[in-house]
């Protein structure tokens, strides 16, 4: 499902102390006290959301607000009052949702978008919720955000209440947790009983579980753990999984701003080893021991050589095992942090996406135009090297996820850098005239300056591990033909080799680079050495 208009409510509380721990208040989240159709200590800004006042549908005393969603466009419709927080202070935000008929999503906000309610479950309430701990004392926003989903007819009503903590409610409790603070979040699926997880410790025993889950929930819960090793697995009995064959369901177990486990898609079970302890951090993937052990001391394609030796003769998964990669290591944990698809065509760096893509269920499939499906596009074209040839064809290392519509405007062309665009997507990539510092004259197409380094570091990939046959395939096409120079060592025409350094100097190796070069070790049996070695490439080229 797509999700491609929204409005958004945001709310705000004040810092106050209680028995020496600070914590926010939402002044009035109970929306107890209104003047006409405003609450109090609120002010609405635009006119896309109206709000009343509701004796009827509450949650928790007396009224709570009415929220009517009255417009399908991307404009500024939201109340909001100022929020404080405290440096090292932990606060637990929540709120209560009702939906009416279903075509309206919200998204709690607190100091960026979090968790989701689930639009499907209709004429009750639920909760969301969002544990938050401020690195700086300053201001910041949180409430709601309504995106609307299928079925959303341009009007449709929401009912908010109990938005915590409020003025008059108990604080939430310390942590007391000396050790490692670790969160679950959990959505389930239309099965919630059938869904169980349990943490293990290093001698097998079970330190933390849950079970008994309601149908198309989130549930967060907190723990804290000692330094150590541990497994965290979920199980479900019926064996399909969370997703996505009734309901969309999934889970993150994080550290900080670490993401410990996540998945959605599984039989019976899944189980993510991780260690914490060391550090205030978990210990992050690391290279294999001795994996770059016999490139010391080498440079030039001697060093490239070499670096062929070690990451050929990879294990070939094959092209359709590429959607299950998708599933477990291409989710957006870096951006708005929401489990949708990381669409390098489409991800928005720093804002809100135009659109977003559900694991599984959005991937093509047809399209018409932007924002209908995912696919998988191969960055180093098929045709550069003669269609669907493995292990090329499959190799994980090149091949990301992307829109389906954007990925055919691509084509085949050239990457470079655009002077005169015939073709922008909604993210800003784009397709045209190359400029002519490119030093190249033709038709390409420029990605975002955000994912320019992680292409550039692809196709140093596939000049290396395909070094023993890349020079034969200049003559495949006639855009291989202005890419490729027919050497087995720089592989690519001078215009290429300094576009590349260009995008890989400019946009340096991303913690998403590195957990995708992991993910991709871990699926197919090599790795991306200009990742875990940025020099290599100077080094080399």
């Amino acid at each position: 499902m797509i999700y491609g208009k929204w409005q958004k409510l945001l709310l705000a509380s004040s810092l106050m102390s209680v028995t020496g721990a600070s914590f926010a208040t939402v002044n009035n989240g109970d929306f107890e006290t209104w003047t006409s159709n405003t609450p109090s200590a609120w002010s609405t800004i635009d006119s896309g959301i109206t709000l009343a006042p509701e004796s009827n549908i509450v949650k928790s005393g007396s009224y709570a607000a009415k929220v009517t969603v009255n417009t399908a466009s991307q404009s500024s419709t939201d109340i909001r009052q100022s929020v404080a927080v405290e440096a090292g202070q932990t606060y637990q935000f929540s709120t209560w949702v009702y939906h009416t008929d279903g075509g309206i999503k919200a998204r709690l906000v607190v100091d960026g978008y979090q968790n989701y309610s689930n639009a499907a479950v209709t004429q009750q309430w639920q909760q969301i919720s969002y544990q938050y701990t401020a690195s700086t004392t300053t201001n910041i926003d949180v409430g709601l955000r309504f995106y609307d989903v299928s079925g959303f007819d341009g009007s449709e009503v929401v009912y908010v209440d109990a938005f915590l903590p409020s003025s008059g409610s108990t604080p939430p409790p310390s942590t007391g947790c000396n050790d490692y603070s670790v969160s679950l979040s959990l959505q389930t699926d239309s099965y919630g009983e059938e869904t169980s997880w349990q943490i293990t410790n290093s001698q097998n025993n079970v330190v933390e579980s849950g079970n008994g889950y309601q149908a198309n929930t989130q549930y967060n819960q907190d723990m804290c753990l000692a330094s150590g090793d541990y497994s965290f697995t979920i199980f479900d009995s019926y064996g399909d999984g969370i997703c996505c064959n009734h309901g969309n369901g999934s889970y993150s177990l994080t550290h900080a701003n670490t993401v410990l486990a996540s998945g959605a898609s599984f039989q019976s079970s899944q189980t993510t080893a991780f260690t914490l302890g060391g550090s205030t951090d978990p210990e992050p993937p690391t290279t294999p021991t001795g994996y770059y052990a016999s490139t010391q001391g080498l440079t030039g394609f001697a060093l490239k050589t070499e670096l062929h030796n070690i990451i050929k003769n990879h294990n070939s998964r094959g092209y359709s095992a590429i959607w299950g990669f998708y599933d477990s290591a291409s989710r957006d944990k870096y951006f708005e942090n929401d489990n949708t698809i990381l669409d390098r065509y489409s991800e928005n760096p720093t804002g809100q996406d135009s659109y977003n893509y559900i694991a599984v269920t959005n991937q093509c499939g047809s399209y018409n135009s932007e924002a209908d499906c995912y696919n998988r596009e191969h960055s180093f074209p098929k045709s550069w090297f003669g269609g669907k040839v493995e292990p090329m064809n499959s190799d994980i290392h090149h091949i990301f996820a992307t829109d389906g519509y954007v990925n055919a405007k691509r084509g085949s062309y050239p990457f470079g850098e655009v002077s005169s665009a015939s073709f922008v997507s909604n993210n800003g990539s784009k397709l045209g005239s190359a400029a002519s510092s490119t030093g190249y004259n033709g038709t390409v197409f420029e990605p975002i300056d955000e994912f320019k380094g992680d292409f550039a570091r692809a196709y140093f990939y596939m000049a290396t591990r395909y070094q023993n046959v890349i020079g034969s395939w200049q003559g495949n096409s006639s855009s291989a033909n202005d890419v490729l120079n027919g050497t087995t060592n720089q592989v690519f025409e001078n215009w290429v080799v300094a576009l590349l350094l260009k995008w890989h100097n400019n946009d340096p190796v991303s913690q998403l680079e590195r957990d995708r070069n992991q993910a991709a070790y871990d699926y197919q049996g090599n790795r991306n050495p200009f990742v875990d070695h940025p020099e290599f490439v100077d080094m080399i080229w």
